[in-house]
């Protein structure tokens, strides 16, 4: 199994926006084997479970809200650094059926030594704690302290200076791939850091895309990087003869960010190298351009090609859907908020049990069931104020959230408010439940 989890600033391979295209390597350079899209069903309505990096990675492990997790907020990058409370996670529910388990990327839930990823079912890692760093010294230069070196191989520190981040993780998770898939069943999950700042890219891919404007261009470049190296990824499955087996799931932990630090000249203004294709808001906002990311899935034994799956998904499903494809039958998990998409992915005609899914972050609010959407307090991006009070959507007919249909609707508003009253009663709960917990 292959989960890669790239930090998607521009969305426009699956959003149609071309305004980004990225020009092809010479043919005698091309590593990349089949593209993934081709042999994969795409996800229009996959969805991180918050606008920020941390929460969505407690979801996409726990199979949980972030609240339920236990982290809601972007955690820090210094060597104390707490982070997610004890719990079992996709690693550990894999490796208690037989596999190996490796990450290798971006971690970020939590730099003390007590929350790094061997504590919660990884056999092997390769990567960094905090939420970023620079992509040549692997240095974290962020969040009001002094820089931090953050480089690890398992619970060793190591200098790799020089050497792109990018390319690193791509050759070590191919590299795993290679020596456990003749051993036996693998997990694999890349949490890759790209295109997220420092906007840091390699000539070579500067110069594919060098067509582009300011921002615009690095943004691709480093995608473009990525792309390599997930090139490098999939032709380690093809030649170890796992492919065809092999599940394989690609998305993202929220939207494109608008932060004024991703441009590289000083500018102050907000950033617009990346895309969310129309769709309003953006990371750190619960409107769907923070929150709705590119998916797509990949298993060519058993899902099928070229497919689009049109149905809400969201990253606490993951894991759900993993181990019902892991055992054969849907896991009785009465922990977990997510549900298993499996046996929808598989047919078209399978419609998923009908239910609410909530976003919370900072003050604001977002519940979505069916084609409504009602949001409180949500602002367009990471900073205040909030631009919308409440309001309701029709997503099926107004994608942009741009019309408010509160008074069209208040049987709807109602049935939603109340979806939201559960759920805050739940992460108070919840609160209390991780308070309790052993530190």
């Amino acid at each position: 199994m292959l989960l890669i989890l790239p930090w998607i600033q521009s969305l426009h391979q699956t959003r149609g926006d071309s305004s980004s295209t990225i020009r092809p390597r010479p043919k005698n350079t091309l590593i990349r084997p089949k593209p993934l899209d081709q042999p994969s069903t795409t996800c229009g309505q996959a969805h991180s479970n918050s606008p920020v990096c941390s929460p969505s990675r407690a979801s996409l492990l726990t199979g949980k809200y972030p609240a339920h997790a236990g982290v809601e907020s972007i955690l820090g990058g210094t060597r104390h650094t707490p982070g997610l409370p004890a719990q079992p996670t996709l690693a550990s529910h894999l490796r208690d059926r037989g596999y190996r388990t490796g990450l290798f990327g971006k971690w970020h839930l939590g730099a003390d030594s007590d929350y790094t990823p061997v504590h919660y079912g990884f056999d092997e890692t390769f990567g960094f704690r905090a939420g970023c760093v620079d992509y040549y010294s692997h240095i974290f230069y962020w969040g009001g302290h002094n820089p931090v070196h953050d480089l690890w191989d398992g619970e060793d520190e190591v200098w790799r200076n020089g050497e792109y981040l990018t390319t690193l993780i791509g050759d070590r998770a191919s590299e795993f791939i290679a020596r456990s898939a003749p051993e036996g069943p693998f997990f694999c999950y890349i949490p890759f850091n790209a295109p997220h700042y420092p906007m840091h890219a390699p000539a070579e891919h500067m110069e594919r895309v060098a067509h582009l404007p300011p921002g615009r261009q690095e943004t691709a470049a480093m995608i473009a990087a990525m792309d390599d190296a997930v090139g490098v990824i999939l032709r380690a499955l093809e030649e170890s003869g796992t492919r065809e087996n092999t599940l394989v799931l690609m998305s993202s932990d929220n939207g494109p960010s608008r932060e004024s630090r991703n441009w590289l000249d000083g500018e102050e203004v907000s950033y617009t190298g990346g895309s969310s294709g129309g769709l309003r808001g953006s990371k750190g906002s619960v409107f769907e351009g923070g929150i709705r990311v590119p998916g797509i899935v990949s298993w060519p034994a058993r899902l099928p090609a070229g497919a689009e799956f049109d149905q809400v998904g969201v990253m606490m499903d993951v894991l759900p859907t993993v181990l019902h494809a892991v055992d054969g039958t849907a896991p009785a998990l009465t922990e977990v908020d997510g549900i298993s998409l499996l046996d929808a992915l598989s047919d078209e005609n399978q419609e998923l049990p009908e239910r609410s899914v909530i976003w919370t972050y900072q003050g604001q609010y977002a519940v979505r069931q069916g084609r409504y959407k009602l949001v409180e307090d949500a602002r367009e991006g990471m900073d205040p104020p909030a631009t919308v009070k409440r309001a309701l959507y029709d997503l099926e007919a107004d994608p942009q959230e741009s019309v408010d249909i509160s008074a069209q609707a208040p049987e709807v508003v109602l049935a939603l408010e109340q979806e939201l009253t559960d759920y805050r009663q739940a992460a108070t709960r919840w609160e209390h439940e991780h308070e309790l917990e052993p530190s």
